[in-house]
């Protein structure tokens, strides 16, 4: 799965961690605006690929 999200987001992906109801996914800090998209579009794009909430965090 990391493989796919860094594909999907565009950058490097650190660390997923996977809940019940959704996925945290770590990427630098520097780059979360990148991996979360213009107006979340990333995000939304990825939670309809994976089917699960994602939320996206810098480290």
């Amino acid at each position: 799965m990391k493989d796919r999200l860094e594909k999907m987001f565009n950058v490097r992906v650190l660390e997923i961690e996977e809940l019940d109801d959704k996925i945290i996914v770590y990427v630098p800090e520097d780059q979360v605006r990148i991996a979360v998209g213009s107006g979340g579009a990333a995000v939304k794009a990825a939670e309809l690929v994976i089917g699960k909430m994602i939320e996206v965090k810098g480290r």
